[in-house]
């Protein structure tokens, strides 16, 4: 081996920094004005405008899931809200997230039940028993009236 024959080895090998003034000139390297001569100056790629254009392939987008009757609120694991007068529609005397996925009420997140709440709106004429998800103070009061039980 002679010493024309030595290289540095690839990790110590350093790249050229381009856009900081320098022996480079003013524009260093990168032409004059324009996109491609700022800073961070990154082109997004066409193919995401028609990716964007595909349903499956759109990305991650929160979307609040939307239960029959009331609207579940954004977070991460949703919280399907239902009304006293859509639980008096549906006629059941024990309603617990198991019950309500099983008349479709709400479904499934990820393969799991989901937390549920009730709301004061609107009036029971039956007892119910609820139980495993929470209530509002209005509706507790109506439940208990109408001879009912919660149990959360």
């Amino acid at each position: 081996m002679q010493a024309h024959q030595i290289e540095k080895p690839e990790h110590i090998l350093t790249h050229r920094r381009v856009g900081r003034g320098g022996k480079r000139g003013t524009f260093s390297g990168r032409g004059v004005k324009g996109q491609k001569s700022r800073a961070g100056a990154g082109i997004r790629p066409q193919i995401w405008d028609y990716i964007a254009r595909i349903p499956k392939l759109r990305g991650f987008e929160r979307k609040t899931n939307v239960s029959k009757f009331g609207k579940a609120t954004k977070s991460i694991t949703p919280t399907f809200v239902i009304n006293l007068s859509d639980l008096a529609k549906l006629g059941i005397s024990e309603i617990t997230p198991a019950t309500l996925v099983q008349h479709n009420v709400i479904g499934r997140y990820k393969g799991k039940l989901p937390r549920v709440k009730i709301l004061g709106n609107g009036d029971l004429s039956k007892s119910v028993k609820v139980s495993g998800m929470t209530v509002s103070a209005s509706a507790r009061e109506k439940i208990e009236k109408a001879g009912g039980s919660v149990k959360e």
